[in-house]
């Protein structure tokens, strides 16, 4: 996997990229936002956001307007608005530094699949049918009528099934809204989305971060509640 690091301290990113090279990653480091602009293309971009050039937010917008890249934003701006705005900007995931390289690397992983799975018109999750070009979800061979809202969550899970998404990206996604009060709405739409599934346990609650799709061979679990 090709991993451009866009990293203006040397120290961190030394550390990082001896990190990834030792579990096969191939680790090419950049340290301002026109160099990370002018490299070759990358399956990842691992990107901080306090660069010395260009802010990294818009560094990641213009990436993100060049095509279905992945980017996780690595940096130590841990504020909400900050998040949010990595977020809207096109990353697919956000890291506060500090953290573990176990951590970074379920996160990669979990892009890349979501990136992956962006080309791919069909999710299979077990006996569960995602079409996402034309919308269609069945179980079992038997259709399941959702309106686009429940779709987009649905759909927004399945790119990622065992993966837990947090609320806020869930939010970011399907309602475009980072509003605390839409909580309580992604909240009844998870709710009703398990009742049309069929199977409760199928979308699984990680309280206080977000919601996860199960294959149906891994929901003899207890559903863990809103």
């Amino acid at each position: 996997m090709r991993v451009l690091l866009v990293e203006d301290d040397a120290r961190f990113a030394d550390a990082l990229t001896g990190a990834l090279r030792g579990h096969g990653y191939e680790v090419r480091h950049v340290t301002t936002g026109r160099a990370a602009l002018d490299a070759v293309a990358a399956d990842i971009v691992l990107l901080d956001l306090g660069l010395p050039d260009v802010d990294g937010i818009e560094v990641c917008r213009r990436l993100r307007e060049r095509g279905n890249v992945a980017i996780i934003a690595v940096t130590a701006r841990g504020k909400e608005g900050d998040r949010v705005g990595g977020l809207r900007a096109g990353a697919d995931d956000y890291v506060v530094k500090p953290f573990s390289i176990a951590e970074l690397r379920a996160r990669m992983e979990a892009v890349l699949r979501r990136v992956r799975a962006d080309g791919t018109p069909v999710v299979q999750v077990g006996d569960l049918h995602v079409d996402l070009d034309s919308h269609q979800v069945s179980r079992a061979g038997h259709p399941i009528v959702l309106t686009r809202k429940e779709f987009g969550l649905l759909a927004a899970l399945a790119r990622e099934p065992g993966t837990v998404v947090s609320k806020q990206r869930l939010l970011i996604e399907v309602w475009h809204t980072d509003w605390q009060g839409t909580l309580r709405t992604l909240e009844v739409h998870v709710g009703t989305l398990r009742q049309k599934l069929g199977e409760p346990g199928l979308i699984q609650t990680v309280r206080g971060v977000g919601y996860q799709l199960l294959d149906r061979s891994d929901t003899s679990g207890t559903d863990r509640g809103d």
